[in-house]
């Protein structure tokens, strides 16, 4: 599964397809209308991350498996980083995915800013990337909006979740997104104030964040929005936050924008807003999508967790994450990738056993799901040499693997992502 709000750019990318424009319809603030055509069967890349067409996120959802990978101290195959990187324009974007990497972008193809900050985001946190990430965040300062923010695709409006994305990119390369300003004199956490929920009498909306205005320029609240700002307000770098060693309570949100003037007041109020919804649901958040039946959208609960845990607020991320551990392998199972990476960052934050969340070996089935890592692939390796040996199954031999294969799922013990904002979740 991927975010709400890249599922409505792959809808624009879909139908600008079918009219020929780039920018037909943008990161639009109101679900697109139009269904989008039937894409013509992809191949999916050995380096890939999946087995569904990647034609809408396939370097999305590759960047979100390195680094849920890499936050459990597990080193990525070379050839999975290898695809990545070469999905990378000369001018250093992102398209959502390009099957002839041979080939030179040019302006048709639809590079976007959620592909190319995931893309940097991973990069960064893997290293040996300079050259790469260094292209990637020049490119994004490049196309931020005159208002500060960020859009989906580069000169459309801005949009809650990209701001939000980039602002985290940024953060976790050193950029300072704080010292960044659009030609408004705005900078991207003021940006993002903008998309603020006005007060309308209905204390259900307090705190919440839209993902943009509606053509009227109302402002509607958005659990999904409100959880990617929350997280960039609380100065993260990504979705892999380090579970604090205390526990912040959620406090009331603290007013309507008046309150919430300042990144920490409004991540406050967003947190708030995100801890009511997920308790009035019993732990979850509802799909927003349009049309969807009355039930749980786990990817964007499981942004919440990481959003929470982000701000302090530990003891009511747990409870969402407990849920998730109980509810979510069917539907990581039949999403792929993407959604695992998702649950493991909803683990990393709570301190939770990603190898244990609900019974479940979250790494053992993102790993399934591409291009075995270099540990598993050495420990595979020495099994595969010692089945072939003539010395018998000698005890010692055997042990030997045995305890190379521990090693290998212990990863690189545990090493912590560095995109704890620091460093470096439609």
């Amino acid at each position: 599964m991927i975010p709400l709000h890249l599922r409505r750019g792959a809808a624009a990318l879909a139908v600008s397809a079918v009219t020929g424009t780039a920018c037909a319809v943008g990161a639009v603030a109101a679900p697109v209308a139009l269904a989008a055509p039937t894409p013509t069967p992809v191949a999916v890349p050995s380096g890939l991350y999946g087995k569904g067409d990647p034609t809408y996120d396939g370097v999305f959802r590759q960047s979100l498996a390195l680094t849920a990978q890499h936050s459990l101290g597990v080193k990525p195959a070379t050839k999975a980083v290898d695809w990545l990187v070469g999905q990378q324009c000369d001018n250093g974007a992102f398209p959502a995915f390009r099957a002839d990497a041979g080939k030179p972008c040019d302006p048709r193809t639809a590079v976007d800013t959620n592909a190319t900050a995931a893309a940097v985001q991973a990069l960064a946190a893997l290293g040996g990337q300079d050259a790469a990430v260094k292209k990637g965040v020049a490119w994004l300062k490049s196309v931020q909006n005159a208002d500060g923010g960020w859009p989906y695709l580069p000169g459309t409006p801005s949009d809650a979740n990209s701001t939000s994305l980039v602002t985290g990119v940024l953060t976790a390369t050193g950029a300072k997104p704080a010292e960044l300003t659009g030609k408004d004199g705005k900078t991207p956490l003021q940006a993002l104030l903008a998309f603020q929920v006005n007060c309308d009498g209905k204390t259900e909306n307090q705190g919440s964040f839209a993902f943009q205005p509606d053509k009227s320029g109302k402002l509607f609240p958005n659990a999904d929005a409100t959880a990617a700002v929350v997280t960039a307000m609380a100065g993260r770098g990504g979705p892999v936050v380090d579970a604090p060693r205390e526990d912040r309570p959620v406090e009331p949100a603290p007013g309507c924008k008046q309150g919430m003037a300042d990144p920490k007041a409004a991540a406050a109020g967003g947190s708030d807003y995100l801890a009511r919804s997920l308790e009035k649901n019993g732990g979850f958040l509802k799909s927003a999508m349009p049309g969807a039946e009355d039930q749980p959208d786990f990817g964007n609960t499981a942004d919440a967790v990481v959003a929470l845990a982000a701000d302090g607020h530990q003891q009511a991320a747990k409870k969402s994450a407990d849920w998730l551990a109980k509810n979510s392998a069917a539907w990581a199972k039949s999403s792929g990738p993407a959604a695992w990476a998702q649950l493991v960052f909803a683990a990393h934050a709570t301190g939770m056993d990603a190898k244990n969340f609900g019974g479940t070996d979250l790494l053992a089935q993102l790993n399934a799901t591409g291009p075995a890592p270099q540990a598993q692939k050495d420990a595979d390796a020495a099994a595969e040499k010692e089945k072939k040996s003539d010395d018998g199954g000698g005890s010692t031999t055997t042990w030997l693997i045995v305890g190379v294969a521990f090693v290998a799922s212990m990863g690189a013990g545990f090493l912590i992502s560095g995109r704890n904002k620091n460093k470096q979740q439609l």
